[in-house]
């Protein structure tokens, strides 16, 4: 199995120590204060303060003004740094504070006093508001003796004065254990299931006898009775479950429930007109996503934003951006493109599987027997672009698109019609931060062939749908996509650095048979021609046995090719096989699910749940759902259609992964501007945003203090601080737009 990407995406992840589960905290550790002169009585020492800021003590605390007209949380500050911390230790910090005026929201933090300034443990309280004392606890991921303590109290507008009291840093305290809210013992798809479509669930129970459930209506009317089957205990979240089959109540209805043990599900539709909408939220999200360009506060209400790295101050720009020192001598615009994720860097690797499943969103409604490329057609995700003839779908790939044209290597450089790997700022930022306040310099990482071959796929591809819009364009794309086959042939082992991971995400990955077999699959649809036609036939991921539990991602792109084979209408000899594969590792994601008592095509090895495992999940399901394009076997619909109750609600945790879609969605998926969590002024993601799910590797600090020993299902948290459980990429949301547009196609 490739790496997943490693690197932090705030600055809190620089942490190559914290890449593994922690120890507890040791046994029968002595509490220790570590805060010098924590309830300030005679003096300031041994605290500091940033030079624009004015403290001193007042009535037993320490009180500072803070001015008015900063931009970042840290541009103001309070602290005392060199406080030892012990790696396993579980600490308590707490304290007393206030805002005047109140509402004023503080970052307080337990970190790094030096570079790169790590942050082990933030909270983020609205003071005056949520209470004048606060405590919490954490596990430190390191050894160092120059912690910090620190208050940031930047970012307002306005000027305020800020008290603070009895700080304290407890070490040898014993960690509290974490229990996360999981409501009704009922797990349900918490929006809707289809009429004509199978209706799972999942009861949490000790029972191991069957026992009745009712299906209600909103009126408390039972419509609906059967037994469930026991299932023992599910190996994924080490509970004892049951299964419940309703699919045989097929009226339309809204609010109802499920009934049974003593419990009632969480509300749920039986309609498809949710997946209608569905369709569009995953597919708006890309909108939000954009960098060099304002986002409309007219077309996303509560969205809109300055356009950011445009070269406008603080922003360095993305217009001319220099490479790394050494790496080339020549500056390239690559404004544009989506961000990755929740941070502000743009990735050639990783756009390129995302564009691949958005463009292929829009494929599969021209080719399949239930597409309807209409649905996404122009006009219905209310973009700039809409009205101009060209469907939305088309019109937002494109922006994504543009940018990777742009980070193709220059003719007469060196390495001319290779991709550069990424692009993104020198150090990492912290949170919350507008991409249109990212003050750092932006750099261009050198060319891969992984990138360069991303780039030949996606420009193949794209050449062959955009032609009947812009045959310009379309030439243009496929000029590209054949200068950047010709440089990957004549570099093929240029690997991005596993340690190139300061700023942004390293997405190394040294083995690019995949991405050769990939890129010459979208050459030879989109021209026929027999040189790309012969290396798909020769290539030993031709006949690799692909589809395995994991499934595909920006790291394993052979599917990409084998799928587009298979469903993209062409001549290739032995196509039949091609299906046929893709056929037989549907059925083993069928034979996945049906072994999973949450009903998921997805069982990694050990219940290790990798790393965004809720698109993995998603892509499983597109293997599925183009076994049914395929062969029109109601099976693998319904397969498709089941694995999405995990994602809306129908697993351990019983959330919905999807941001506004069920009664409990996450909310708080770690981003830079999606940061309410972090700043009541900024929104929470958008309707239709995918949060990554379950990690078993619980990489960041906060997960770490929170979900030690966690089990497969629950190795996941809705806070803003997680970012190896709770991102949003825009490769996770391009599995969401396809899935949802799939579904709502069976409506």
């Amino acid at each position: 199995m490739k790496r997943r990407r490693t690197a932090l995406l705030s600055l809190t992840a620089l942490l190559a120590t914290a890449l593994t589960a922690l120890p507890s905290a040791p046994a029968g550790a002595e509490e220790t204060e570590q805060v010098r002169n924590g309830t300030f009585d005679t003096t300031m020492d041994p605290w500091w303060a940033t030079s624009n800021v004015t403290a001193g003590l007042s009535d037993g605390r320490l009180c500072a003004d803070v001015p008015g007209g900063t931009t970042n949380r840290w541009d103001a500050a309070v602290g005392q740094n060199d406080i030892p911390l012990v790696k396993g230790q579980s600490y308590r910090f707490s304290f007393s504070a206030t805002g005047t005026p109140a509402g004023h929201v503080v970052r307080a933090i337990v970190g790094l006093s030096v570079s790169p300034y790590d942050t082990y443990h933030e909270v983020t309280p609205q003071l005056s508001v949520s209470g004048d004392t606060y405590s919490y606890t954490f596990t430190s991921p390191v050894d160092t003796a120059q912690g910090q303590v620190g208050f940031q109290l930047g970012g307002s507008a306005d000027p305020w004065r800020f008290c603070m009291d009895d700080v304290s840093l407890l070490g040898g305290v014993a960690p509290e254990p974490y229990e996360p809210d999981t409501g009704p013992r009922v797990r349900v798809n918490q929006v809707a299931y289809l009429p004509a479509g199978p209706k799972n669930a999942t009861l949490v129970t000790d029972a191991t006898a069957k026992l009745p459930w009712e299906l209600r209506t909103s009126g408390g009317a039972v419509v609906a009775r059967g037994t469930t089957v026991p299932r023992g205990v599910d190996a994924s979240s080490g509970q004892n479950v049951h299964s419940i089959d309703f699919g045989a109540y097929r009226k339309k209805g809204t609010g109802l429930t499920l009934v049974a043990d003593g419990e009632t599900s969480r509300p749920f539709d039986i309609d498809a007109s949710a997946y209608e909408r569905l369709r569009l939220d995953s597919a708006k999200y890309y909108y939000t996503q954009r960098s060099g360009i304002a986002i409309r506060e007219d077309l996303r209400p509560g969205y809109g934003r300055p356009a950011g790295h445009v070269g406008v101050a603080p922003n360095k720009g993305d217009t001319a951006v220099p490479c790394q020192p050494g790496v080339c001598d020549y500056t390239l615009d690559v404004s544009g493109g989506w961000y990755d994720a929740g941070d502000h860097g743009k990735y050639v690797v990783n756009g390129g599987i995302s564009t691949w499943e958005v463009l292929s969103t829009h494929e599969r409604a021209l080719h399949a027997r239930t597409g309807d490329a209409r649905k996404l057609g122009d006009g219905t995700l209310a973009i700039p672009e809409s009205g101009n003839k060209v469907p939305d779908i088309l019109d937002e790939a494109r922006w994504e698109l543009d940018f990777l044209l742009r980070m193709q290597v220059p003719d007469g450089k060196p390495l001319a019609g290779m991709a550069h790997h990424k692009m993104h700022d020198e150090q990492w930022t912290g949170l919350p931060l507008l991409p249109s306040d990212d003050p750092q310099k932006r750099e261009l990482h050198p060319p891969s062939t992984a990138a360069t071959l991303n780039l030949a796929a996606t420009a193949a591809q794209a050449a062959r749908l955009y032609r009947p819009y812009d045959k310009a364009f379309a030439d243009r794309a496929l000029t590209a996509a054949r200068k950047a086959w010709s440089a990957a042939l004549a570099h093929p082992d240029r690997h991005a650095s596993e340690s190139d991971g300061i700023g942004g995400g390293a997405y190394a990955d040294s083995d690019v048979t995949d991405d050769f077999y990939w890129a010459a699959a979208e050459l030879y649809l989109t021209t026929g021609e027999k040189r790309f036609q012969e290396y798909v036939l020769k290539s030993p991921v031709h006949t690799a046995d692909i589809f395995g539990p994991i499934g595909f991602d920006w790291a394993r792109t052979g599917a990409a090719g084998r799928l587009d084979l298979a469903l993209v209408p062409n001549k290739l000899p032995g196509r039949d096989k091609v299906r046929q594969s893709v056929i037989k590792g549907a059925d083993r994601y069928l034979s996945t699910l049906k072994a999973q008592p949450y009903g998921m095509p997805y069982a990694p090895d050990g219940n290790k749940y990798d790393w965004g495992s809720s698109h993995q999940v998603l892509n499983n399901a597109v293997v599925l759902a183009t076994a049914y394009d395929i062969t029109g076997a109601s099976k693998y619909r319904d397969g498709a259609l089941q694995s999405m109750d995990y994602i809306l609600g129908r697993n351990a945790l019983n959330i919905s992964y999807v941001t506004g879609y069920g009664e409990v969605s996450a909310q708080n998926q770690h981003s830079r501007w999606y940061a309410r969590q972090l700043d009541p002024n900024l929104p929470n993601p958008p309707k239709g945003t995918l949060a990554g799910g379950p990690n078993s590797g619980i990489q960041d600090p906060y997960a770490q203090s929170k979900l030690q020993g966690c089990v497969g299902q629950f190795c996941y948290i809705d806070d803003i601080q997680s970012w190896s459980t709770n991102e949003h990429t825009i490769n996770w949301n391009a599995a969401l737009t396809r899935m949802a547009a799939f579904v709502a196609d069976q409506g």
